[in-house]
């Protein structure tokens, strides 16, 4: 019997390093049984580019934005292309990126769009940018930029962008690092933040950094690598938040006023090319993720699941892998992660989930594929 002491002290001593563990990680693989309540319809296949956007207009057609730059309305079978959009610099990660509806559509007919914008130099540089227009048949109207980050860039990855509307109408939309990671931590600049506009584009007088002196107004968080899921709890008002990490460590973060996340000061990642980042996990004045994945899951798309059609699903999380090609749910808590799963494994690098006005989850891959769970 004493022999087996100091097995039973290793094992007390590895379950008290793991409960003082702050943010939780993942390593689970896909099981394919964990879709077998749940069937998919084929909305549209083979997309000419990635449907990065899916939005649901009030009398049920959907908008879709293409990553190439183009528009589109579906409805019962049929495609339509849609008109009008502002000029758009289609490279690498870039281009027609998020649409949302304003909160307030029936009554002021405003649609938002982020996208990489040229540079007025030219299209060699660009930057991520906030449009709205009216829809007046099959062309847009109205159009006016409301938003384009600086500094522009001749990189072609890392613009973000995420578009969310809280109960006052005000937006708030993501731009990652452009891949210059000590933006993040620099006030003055937009790339590395989630910003926090009125809904036509000017800046809230409380705005954390207002009378910051350098600082960008409309910023209203930073430290961020690269935020591809960005949401408003609609019950809470929380803001949830995924964002790319490095070669592991990406995370799910709620964001908070004025608060720092870290990156690249603290990662739970290292370079692609295995070399440290950074030594630091946490540091003081620097907020912790809720949980982080490692190894990474590519986190893009993000829906807040509200819908009585998937009583296992109501209340959480579902957040799109483009690594790993599932759809992943998270169930909370109040602001704790309690659970964690996996659905339709090998589906294709999932972008963008959207729950309809009647229900029903659909979601695009960057194959040109829509799905509806059903």
């Amino acid at each position: 019997m004493n022999r087996l002491l100091p097995f039973f002290v290793l094992i007390l001593i590895a379950a008290f390093a793991f409960s003082c563990k702050g943010p939780q990680t993942t390593k689970q693989k896909p099981t394919p049984e964990g879709d077998a309540t749940f069937k998919l319809d084929t909305v549209l296949r083979g997309l000419e580019d990635a449907p990065w956007g899916l939005e649901f207009l009030p009398d049920g057609s959907m908008l879709i934005t293409l990553r190439g730059g183009v528009l589109l309305r579906h409805k019962a079978g049929k495609t339509d292309t849609i008109t009008g959009l502002l000029p758009i610099r289609v490279e690498g990660q870039g281009g027609l990126l998020d649409v949302k509806l304003h909160p307030q559509y029936a009554q002021n007919g405003w649609i938002y769009f982020s996208y990489s914008a040229p540079s007025s130099e030219g299209d060699s540089k660009g930057n991520t940018a906030i449009m709205r227009a009216r829809l007046q048949g099959n062309k847009l109207v109205d159009q006016q930029q409301l938003f384009k980050g600086t500094p522009d860039s001749q990189k072609a990855h890392h613009y973000g962008c995420r578009i969310a509307f809280d109960k006052d109408n005000f937006m708030f939309f993501s731009i990652g690092d452009r891949g210059d990671w000590d933006n993040a931590q620099m006030l003055t600049n937009h790339c590395g933040k989630i910003h926090r506009l009125r809904d036509d584009g000017t800046v809230p007088s409380d705005n954390p950094f207002v009378n910051t002196p350098g600082a960008m107004p409309s910023i209203w968080s930073y430290g961020h690598r690269n935020p591809q899921g960005l949401i408003i709890h609609p019950a809470t008002g929380d803001m949830w938040e995924t964002e790319h990490g490095p070669k592991g460590g990406d995370e799910l973060n709620i964001v908070r006023k004025g608060l720092n996340y870290g990156w690249p000061k603290i990662t739970y990642g290292i370079d692609y090319s295995g070399a440290v980042i950074s030594a630091d996990t946490a540091k003081a004045g620097m907020e912790q993720p809720v949980i982080y994945w490692r190894p990474s899951i590519g986190p893009c798309g993000q829906e807040y699941v509200s819908s009585d059609r998937y009583p296992d699903w109501k209340g959480g999380l579902l957040v799109g892998s483009l690594s790993f090609q599932y759809l992943h749910f998270v169930m909370l808590e109040g602001q704790k992660v309690v659970k964690q799963e996996k659905y339709f494994p090998g589906v294709g690098r999932v972008r963008c989930i959207k729950q309809s006005p009647d229900g029903y989850i659909y979601f695009s891959t960057d194959t040109g594929n829509i799905f509806r769970v059903k």
